[in-house]
């Protein structure tokens, strides 16, 4: 029979010639969806079935088969083994004598600590062209007819290269698999096998021992007939092959077992809450796990996020020119977010909290006093109920905190933990771990703190717990809010009085909150001051509109000609206050309207209205009150008359990027030509923003900022790398385009 003809015909092959060992579900749909997308000139297959090779052929999976696998592997660039785990290093030692040079190898099975130990035995050692692969798609049904081109579609394929694999091949490898529609992650062998114990061969595990257990019962027809659909969803796997699942754990025996042991703890524990009506237990754990289970992807490591080969890229895409117009709220404060939960988490009793920002950096730090043993109710629409522990009820996480790209949090946490009991490791995404925290670690360990960090001060943290700690007199070098968060909370455990003194005033939201959860704390001139022995006591917190979020609106409508819009419940802090104050300066049209005080936190509605803007040297006493604007402040000054001049801005190179260069960069691809200094930037009004590409490196604020920008822009300015934005403001987009800014969204990768 002709076979049919692979519908990837004409596109250039990553492979010239495939062979798959083993054409069962997995090895078939690989080999179909490579032929079918033309990413191997040639797909052959060998099967100890005869008649499954033949069917392959006519069923157009593979282009031709071969007698054996020695044959197949002949003039292959590509070798994929697909055989059950312990047939394993049988099938290497066959098919070795005959691998060609410049061949890549790599496998498909569950485990990679056995097939790894396979190629030792076979190989001598691990060969750089060896490179381990895990699909996690499957199906009910099994064999060459049950082969789908479309298998591995938006399902995950774990790559477990060594430290010597061939740079080159495991990107090839990569890109074939994305070809073929899967996400493709990165993994330690060993890490890998302990993830997928926990993930997916316990879970295979307690169902196929729930559905023998209930088999077994008397009334086990009305069991089945009478289940729900999550049953039936959850059991379903135990219709997978009894012989693969018999090797697997098998060959991954320790890991299970260890998983195992960890999940019978739970169970037992469970069971004791339902016997003695602890239901404070349950819903603990109830709603640690459905956080978990809402943000899986990113618990799946036990890290909250996984190394991924092609990771999802955003970039933003503006229109030039638009108008400024409507009546908005942005989201909650996210400074005030996290310290709602930390202090709330630390109290007796509950705490209510409204206008939470439900922004990847404030859900870390909610999912990490989850992993210390807080139950945490939400969010729900901005709205989370904390179950407070008090301030010595925290437990030991089971693993590293992860609070992915706030470094907010991480120096926060910093001073909170080190007055614990236990040890704990804080660690973040690749941005947070590039970023110092010697500022926080160095006095804390004048206070007594044992914390050890990576090269140059810099994450993860490892702090030890059950270290005294001695409060101390501390003169900050320089101004930083979150410095001095960390040092008054680390003051709540320290014997005797901490007090810091900043050069500046910076933000007070964790002085105003604690003494919102009836904490003394006490302030004198430029020095606040906190002693141990007291205790917080939950109540009710309002986050107010986030004023670092407002501000690239407050710009956008002070640059726009004809713009008028009304930003409401934006929180006005005294020591936030500084983009108001500096666009005042400039000659921005903004009026304050309706001032409150809502939980010991000013707030009011800002109307700002387009108004000729012009450059000013910005007051140094200004710059701490402002830090986080700056980047939008920037493309003011463009659009101002004059010059501007930024000085005593150091803290701005250490942020998410350095944003003074980064800014630079991105004004210079637009055209705009600046002057960078040590500590600031020059830059001369009036110069025109033309189309280009900016690298917001990561940075939410930089693509925030250059969004504004192309309000005033003279073609389409392309931002990339715009991921993060989602940290501090999800709603970013929407918010944007509804009071007329012309952006689009475009994604790609995983």
């Amino acid at each position: 029979m002709a076979r049919p003809e692979s519908s990837g015909a004409g596109r250039a092959p990553l492979f010239q010639r495939m062979a798959v060992i083993g054409l069962g579900l997995i090895g078939g749909s690989l080999a179909r969806a490579v032929r079918e997308k033309g990413l191997a000139a040639r797909v052959v297959g060998a099967d100890q079935r005869l008649d499954d090779l033949r069917t392959g052929v006519e069923l157009g999976v593979i282009d031709e088969w071969a007698p054996s696998a020695a044959e197949a592997v002949q003039g292959a660039d590509l070798v994929v083994v697909a055989v059950p785990v312990r047939a394993m290093e049988r099938v290497l030692a066959e098919i070795r004598p005959h691998l060609s040079e410049g061949v890549l190898l790599t496998d498909v099975g569950s485990t990679k600590t056995s097939f790894v130990q396979a190629v030792e035995s076979v190989f001598g050692h691990w060969p750089e062209w060896v490179i381990p692969g895990h699909p996690i798609a499957g199906s009910e049904k099994s064999g060459i007819t049950a082969a789908k081109a479309d298998l591995f579609e938006n399902h995950k394929v774990i790559l477990t290269p060594s430290e010597h694999s061939d740079t080159a091949g495991l990107k090839r490898l990569g890109d074939l698999w994305a070809g073929c529609g899967a996400t493709v992650l990165t993994m330690p062998v060993a890490r890998h096998d302990e993830v997928l114990a926990a993930t997916s061969h316990l879970p295979h595990l307690i169902a196929f021992s729930l559905v023998d257990t209930l088999a077994g019962e008397s009334d086990n027809l009305d069991i089945f007939r009478y289940a729900a659909g999550g049953f039936r969803d959850f059991t379903r796997i135990a219709s997978s092959d009894p012989i693969m699942w018999h090797d697997i754990f098998l060959s991954n025996r320790e890991a299970v077992l260890n998983v195992i042991d960890h999940f019978t703890a739970d169970l037992a524990g469970l069971r004791e809450a339902i016997d003695t009506g602890d239901g404070r237990k349950l819903l603990q754990v109830f709603s640690r796990a459905k956080a978990a289970r809402d943000h899986f992807s990113k618990m799946l490591s036990g890290q909250a996020y996984v190394t991924t080969m092609s990771q999802k890229q955003v970039t933003f895409k503006l229109q030039p020119g638009g108008s400024v117009q409507g009546d908005i709220r942005v989201p909650g404060d996210k400074s005030m977010s996290h310290r709602s939960i930390m202090l709330g988490a630390l109290a007796d009793g509950v705490t209510e909290v409204d206008g939470f920002l439900e922004g990847e950096d404030s859900l870390a730090t909610l999912q990490a006093f989850r992993d210390m043993g807080v139950t945490i109710e939400g969010p729900d629409n901005g709205h989370v109920r904390i179950h407070g522990v008090g301030l010595h009820g925290l437990q030991a996480p089971r693993g590293p905190l992860y609070l992915g790209n706030s470094g907010t949090a991480m120096r926060l946490f910093a001073g909170l933990l080190a007055g614990q009991a236990f040890d704990t490791e804080l660690t973040g995404d690749e941005s947070l771990s590039k970023r110092p925290m010697g500022r926080v670690a160095d006095p804390l360990r004048e206070m007594g703190a044992v914390i050890e960090t990576a090269e140059g001060g810099r994450p993860p943290l490892k702090i030890r717990g059950g270290q005294p700690l001695r409060g101390i007199q501390y003169t900050m070098p320089m101004a930083s809010a979150q410095v001095k968060s960390c040092l008054l909370l680390a003051g709540l455990y320290a014997e005797g009085e901490t007090a810091v003194t900043e050069p500046a005033p910076t933000r007070d939201h964790t002085e105003r909150m604690l003494q919102g959860f009836g904490y003394p704390v006490s302030r004198d001139g430029a020095t606040a001051r906190v002693s141990s022995g007291g205790k917080l006591t939950g109540g009710h917190i309002d986050v107010p509109a986030d004023i670092s979020s407002a501000a690239f609106f407050l710009v956008a409508a002070s640059i726009t000609p004809g713009a008028d819009l009304t930003l409401r419940h934006v929180g006005i802090n005294p020591t936030r206050v500084g983009v108001l104050n500096i666009l005042r300066q400039m000659g921005a049209d903004i009026t304050v309207e309706n001032e409150r005080e809502v939980g010991g936190e000013p707030v009011a509605d800002l109307r700002v209205r387009h108004a000729p803007l012009k450059g000013i040297a910005i007051p140094e006493d200004q710059v701490p009150l402002a830090i986080d604007e700056f980047p939008v402040l920037f493309i003011a000054a463009v659009c101002a008359e004059g010059q501007t001049v930024l000085t005593g801005a150091e803290e701005l190179r250490v942020k998410e990027s350095d944003r003074i260069q980064v800014m630079a960069d991105g004004l210079a691809q637009l055209g705009v030509q600046t002057t960078v200094t040590e500590d600031g930037i020059v830059i001369d009004g009036g110069q025109t923003m033309a189309s280009g590409t900016v690298n917001s490196h990561g940075d939410h604020r930089i693509a925030m900022a250059f969004s504004v920008a192309s309000l005033r822009a003279e073609g389409e300015i392309t931002i990339t790398d715009c991921a993060n934005v989602a940290t501090s403001f999800p709603n970013f987009r929407e918010l944007a385009a509804s009071v007329g800014i012309q952006l689009r969204v475009e994604e790609s990768g995983s």
